[in-house]
């Protein structure tokens, strides 16, 4: 298992060949035209985790930019919708396809309103993940070693998360439901851009 920082963009060919990623991004904050979009960490599930930390005057990673695209390869985010937003505003591409953790989640584990990435791993991976670095400054010059720990923790395990969800989805007949809302979901990210981020646009009033 290695944790490995990429400055400005993956390095090319790294993720041929492969079906399916776990992504998931480091911001200043969750405001999207406020904060800045720092980091982007990506595991194929082998147990390494690649770190890109992006060039903030540019946002010039064509690579990274080419697997988020990439009809080819299922994204795996948790809470997917904040993440492929800031892609969206920033990276200007709109990732597919994509499948959510959270959502899966909240469709398969109905017994429990705790739905968060810490929750959800621990129960179906079995790790207790350490949420010690979740705020801090992700726009250092330098990342410390524990930034980057934090940062690929939660790329690390989202396979396996994936893969209990899905059999539960499927045990409960609820697989087709869930894949709709993925397939929804950049789309509702762009409605979150588009200032319909507090508004539900199917509820009645």
């Amino acid at each position: 298992m290695a944790n490995k920082l990429h400055e400005g963009d993956l390095p090319p060919g790294l993720f041929d060949g492969v079906t399916s990623v776990a992504i998931d991004s480091e911001t200043l904050g969750l405001r999207f035209r406020r904060d800045p979009l720092c980091l982007v960490q990506i595991s194929a599930g082998d147990g390494d985790a690649h770190m890109v930390r992006l060039n903030r005057q540019t946002y010039d990673a064509p690579n990274l930019k080419a697997l988020l695209t990439d009809p080819a390869v299922t994204k795996i985010f948790h809470f997917g919708r904040f993440d492929i937003a800031m892609f969206e505003l920033h990276l200007g591409v709109i990732t597919t396809p994509v499948w959510c953790t959270k959502i899966a989640s909240k469709l398969a584990r109905t017994y429990t309103d705790r739905h968060g990435l810490k929750d959800v791993v621990k129960e179906t991976v079995g790790v207790d993940l350490s949420k010690a670095q979740q705020s801090s400054d992700w726009g250092a010059d330098v990342l410390s070693p524990e930034q980057l720990a934090y940062a690929a923790s939660d790329v690390l395990y989202l396979h396996a998360a994936r893969t209990r969800l899905e059999a539960m989805l499927n045990r409960e007949g609820r697989m087709a439901l869930a894949q709709a809302c993925f397939d929804f979901l950049p789309t509702r990210a762009s409605l979150d851009l588009a200032g319909w981020d507090e508004i539900d646009v199917f509820a009645h009033s």
